[in-house]
C-alpha cells in the first residue's frame, strides 16, 4: 500500500545564488512532482517533455513560454502543458513554481 507524502511547500523553497534549485518531492511509477526555485533573471531553455505536465506558479513572476506563445505567470497562475510540447521559463522575479508530471501515456 502506498503512503502519504506531506510536504510545507513554503518550507521548501531555497534559492541559489544566480542558479536554479530543483527538488523532486516524489518520484513513482505514475508521477513525479518537482519543486523549482529560479533567481530572478534565470532562464530554463526550450525543451519539450514526453509527458504530459502541469506548471502551478506558488511565487513571484516569469514567463512561460508553451509552443509558440509566451504567456505571464504569477501566483496562483496554472500551465497545462501535453506531451510533446516545447516549452521554457524565464524569471522575471524570483520565482517558485510546482512541476507535476504524469509519466502514464494515455
Amino acid at each position: 500500500m502506498l503512503k502519504p507524502a506531506i510536504f510545507n511547500l513554503k518550507e521548501s523553497v531555497e534559492f541559489a545564488k544566480d542558479g536554479i534549485v530543483s527538488k523532486t518531492l516524489i518520484d513513482i511509477k505514475e508521477v513525479k512532482y518537482v519543486l523549482f526555485c529560479f533567481e530572478k533573471g534565470q532562464k530554463l531553455s526550450k525543451h519539450t517533455a514526453p509527458f504530459a505536465a502541469g506548471i502551478l506558479v506558488l511565487e513571484g513572476k516569469g514567463k512561460f513560454l508553451l509552443g509558440n506563445k509566451t504567456y505571464a505567470g504569477k501566483e496562483g497562475s496554472f500551465f497545462h502543458m501535453p506531451p510533446g510540447l516545447i516549452h521554457a521559463v524565464t524569471a522575471e522575479e524570483n520565482l517558485v513554481f510546482l512541476l507535476s508530471m504524469v509519466k502514464s501515456k494515455t
